[in-house]
């Protein structure tokens, strides 16, 4: 784990270096690595199941279980990856060593064979596994001095995730659909590439102790267990790991957007407009369109809030990303509805679906990598964070091979069991709530 806490600075380098607006100078360079390798990720997701349904000719009970295991294995590597930061390699060496793997993978993939696809989606599994827990810790290490902005500085970050996010199906998708399938995984390498470069160029503006060394012992050796962590630890773990639960109910439902969505939008949507008819994996930049106008208000929410000590705890705020997802999966069961009846849906109802979800996860995710940074013990950040994606993988596994029989029992039953599902999860946070309150605060 990194050791910044531990390391004198030099003495023309402090951790409060901030842009004019307060945050650390270092955020551009992470946003904009973070935005290229989003490009690449969600460029190359947005094709996945339509060249593997298209192309490879699978099921869509096959394809829907290579996205689910695809997308589960990234983010359950992330917890190794973390972990090996954590006592080996540090936060930059991970990160750096996560954006080659996957610049190859992408290249991979751009190449003709099954072999190559299966090889490509290795390299990116594994590569995701360094890069992805590690930026998010080093983004939270920027914060250390100055908590108050900790939330807005992740909503930020997260807008890059989503810029990327925008992109990344545009092009990818065009390119995959309307020229070439090799050609959208290529560039989505390309945009790999260029998130690698900007990282190693724009380090001097991280300081310089921050996440170059592990930690420095090794952490069996020092036997980290229950009795050595305090009972503020304790209880602030408890909280994460409870929020990181509820969160994998999320996950499972708001990932459909590259699967059961997906072959919605492709299937069963009019997708024509001024006689234009827009390729399906377009339509997963509707979300990074969104979240790059809300964001900016959702930063500013929390901000103001904040300084009024009225801001929501993250318990509260989960709580309505969850009903939030609700209302937009209810959008999807009307829209199936309609193509039951007149054989075609209007796409409103797949932006609107796009718009509720959005919402809740903003109440949602850069919410929850604020948290698990900010009640981590310094020791186990990189491990806890770590955790926080394995409960995306888990929802990314069995949301994908559920998607799978969406056809099967019918468009607006699938999409109707996730309205109850968040809907519960989101009543029963709720009931939790004073408990992890109590636990947030204990001291």
């Amino acid at each position: 784990m990194d050791q910044s806490n531990n390391l004198p600075l030099k003495p023309n380098e402090t951790l409060s270096s901030t842009t004019r607006v307060g945050h650390p100078k270092a955020l551009p360079v992470l946003f904009l690595t973070e935005m290229w390798e989003r490009f690449s990720y969600y460029g190359m997701r947005a094709l996945l199941v339509l060249y593997a349904v298209k192309f490879l000719h699978f099921t869509d009970r096959e394809a829907g279980q290579l996205y689910g295991a695809y997308t589960g294995l990234v983010y359950l590597t992330p917890i190794f990856g973390g972990w090996i930061a954590d006592r080996y390699l540090g936060f930059r060496h991970s990160i750096i060593i996560g954006a080659i793997l996957m610049g190859i993978g992408h290249l991979l993939l751009a190449c003709d064979g099954l072999g190559f696809f299966f090889a490509g989606l290795s390299f990116l599994i594994i590569g995701n596994g360094f890069f992805k827990p590690n930026m998010s810790s080093l983004v939270g290490r920027l914060y250390e001095d100055r908590t108050n902005l900790k939330d807005s500085g992740y909503t930020i970050f997260y807008m890059g995730i989503n810029l990327g996010g925008f992109f990344g199906p545009i092009l990818c998708g065009y390119l995959g659909e309307a020229i070439g399938w090799h050609y959208g995984f290529g560039a989505a390498g390309i945009g790999m590439g260029v998130g690698l470069l900007i990282f190693l160029l724009g380090q001097k503006l991280i300081p310089d102790s921050m996440g170059r060394r592990p930690l420095a012992n090794n952490l069996f050796q020092t036997k980290i267990i229950s009795n050595q962590l305090t009972q503020v630890e304790i209880s602030r773990i408890k909280v994460i790991l409870v929020l990181t639960f509820f969160s994998i109910f999320f996950w499972s439902a708001f990932e459909q957007a590259g699967s059961s969505m997906n072959l919605f939008a492709d299937r069963f949507v009019d997708r024509t407009v001024l006689n234009f008819t827009i390729p399906a994996s377009v339509f997963q930049s509707v979300n990074p369109v969104f979240i790059l106008l809300l964001a900016p208000l959702f930063a500013k929410l929390w901000t103001v809030l904040g300084k009024k000590s009225l801001e929501p705890d993250s318990a509260f705020k989960f709580s309505i990303g969850l009903f939030l997802l609700s209302f937009g999966f209810v959008c999807l069961v009307l829209g199936a509805r309609e193509y039951n009846q007149y054989g075609i849906a209007s796409l409103h109802w797949l932006i609107l679906a796009y718009l509720f979800n959005t919402l809740g996860e903003l109440c949602l995710s850069p919410v929850g990598l604020s948290m698990v940074s900010s009640m981590s013990p310094p020791r186990l950040g990189g491990l806890l964070m770590g955790m926080w994606f394995l409960s995306n993988a888990i929802a990314h596994y069995a949301g994908g091979v559920f998607s799978g029989i969406a056809n099967e029992i019918g468009m607006d039953t699938f999409f109707g069991v996730f309205v109850v599902l968040a809907m519960i999860a989101g009543i029963i946070l709720l009931v939790l709530r004073p408990k992890l309150s109590q636990w947030s605060e204990k001291s």
